[in-house]
């Protein structure tokens, strides 16, 4: 398959979308949010390369999990390789849920087919960047309130952006 420049994983989180989930922390984001989660994932020079069949093969050693989590940094600076990946782990019959800086609305308008390639791979899409004044740890996957869990599924299906009911 590929490499993808990686921050980390974690094998068996439940914070990071539905179930039980293996997560992968993409290395480099350009959204620089004040008080992000996660600002080590932010130089694009660093982490680590690795290869997706690598990753593919720590996901299936995992039976308990119900999907794979892309995470940051911002996946959809990596989106060949992440799509790629995704679409074996579907054939796993895992779920994928990517986190991204970006709003649903912008990735559309990139007009970029690697970037529309993982959003078809995408089953759940949490969208926008935190924002620290709208921080609230009440809720669910996501640090502020403008950042949205998308139904990506219902989505495509619509035709509209579909939020996955709380």
């Amino acid at each position: 398959m590929a490499s993808i420049k990686i921050a980390g994983v974690v094998n068996d989180s439940i914070v990071d979308g539905e179930g039980f989930r293996f997560t992968i922390f993409t290395q480099g984001c350009y959204h620089n949010c004040p008080e992000c989660q996660n600002p080590q994932t932010h130089d694009v020079n660093g982490g680590r390369d690795v290869d997706t069949d690598e990753l593919f093969e720590q996901i299936c050693e995992n039976p308990l999990l119900s999907g794979v989590t892309f995470s940051g940094g911002e996946p959809f600076l990596q989106p060949k390789p992440l799509a790629e990946l995704a679409e074996k782990v579907h054939e796993r019959g895992l779920d994928i849920t990517t986190f991204t800086g970006y709003t649903l609305e912008q990735l559309w308008q990139m007009n970029n087919d690697d970037v529309n390639a993982l959003l078809a791979q995408t089953d759940v899409l949490i969208d926008g960047p935190f924002v620290a004044d709208k921080k609230d740890i009440s809720l669910r996957f996501r640090g502020s309130s403008n950042q949205r869990v998308i139904d990506m599924n219902e989505t495509r299906r619509a035709g509209k952006i579909v939020l996955v009911e709380e």
